[in-house]
């Protein structure tokens, strides 16, 4: 028998190249480390930006408050001085309508005198010699006490002295009947019924009375009367209410 001969086995010829497959190994190893560089250095680079708009944001906020807060410092400052301004201006005022207060007063008070004084030296035909000037009361600050002060001019011819007494009574009710009290029993800066002057122009009679509790005064009557050579008489009642009233 004739030995069957087996097929021939094929083989594939490979070209073989020594370190080749390390080769590769490091070039894709290579190329993946630079990728993830690339990558890195690109996210680093864009979260640096954001970090740098931010921190750029944060600083302008920050300016933006500092200014606010100095605005609010200065507004609040002008307050305050508006505030305190306003109370000194209040306070000027109110000194300023106390002193108008005054000097009108003292305008008035000169007004008089001037006329007073006009009256003595230079009066009218009608009215010369012995006057009962005035008579004015101020109420103290005990109930019924008064201030008084009365006042006689020599008016025209005052070039020598006139002297004399003058007597001041208060008529008023008293358990309803009329009653003269003389001033010399209300006060006690009078001692006599008749009070003494002598003068050239004019004299003040100055003190306090003060009214028994059951009385109602009703008027002032003053009587003046001249001794000697200008021997003369002035009279001269005043309504108690008129006195009183201011």
């Amino acid at each position: 028998m004739s030995e069957q001969r087996k097929p021939a086995e094929e083989y594939v010829v490979i070209r073989h190249r020594p370190g080749y497959r390390l080769r590769r190994s490091v070039i894709l190893l290579v190329f993946t480390v630079i990728a993830g560089v690339a990558g890195y250095a690109v996210g680093m680079a864009q979260g640096g930006f954001r970090f740098t708009s931010a921190e750029a944001s944060n600083e302008r906020l920050e300016d933006q408050v500092a200014t606010l807060k100095a605005n609010y410092r200065e507004a609040r400052q002008k307050l305050v001085n508006l505030e305190r301004g306003k109370l000194i201006d209040e306070q000027a005022l109110n000194q300023a309508r106390t002193i108008i207060v005054d000097l009108e007063g003292r305008v008035g008070e000169l007004r008089s005198d001037l006329t007073f004084y006009k009256n003595i030296m230079a009066p009218s035909e009608t009215s010369k010699g012995l006057q009962v000037d005035r008579f004015s009361l101020t109420s103290d600050r005990e109930a019924s006490v008064y201030s008084f002060k009365l006042v006689l001019t020599q008016v025209g011819n005052n070039k020598s002295y006139i002297s004399g007494l003058v007597a001041v009574n208060i008529i008023g009710m008293r358990d309803d009947k009329k009653e003269v009290i003389a001033l010399r029993d209300l006060s006690q800066d009078i001692e006599d019924l008749g009070v003494k002057f002598r003068f050239r122009y004019f004299q003040d009679v100055e003190g306090k009375l003060a009214l028994p509790e059951d009385f109602e005064p009703l008027e002032v009557q003053v009587v003046a009367q001249a001794e000697g050579r200008k021997s003369a008489q002035a009279e001269r009642t005043f309504n108690w209410n008129d006195l009183t009233e201011n």
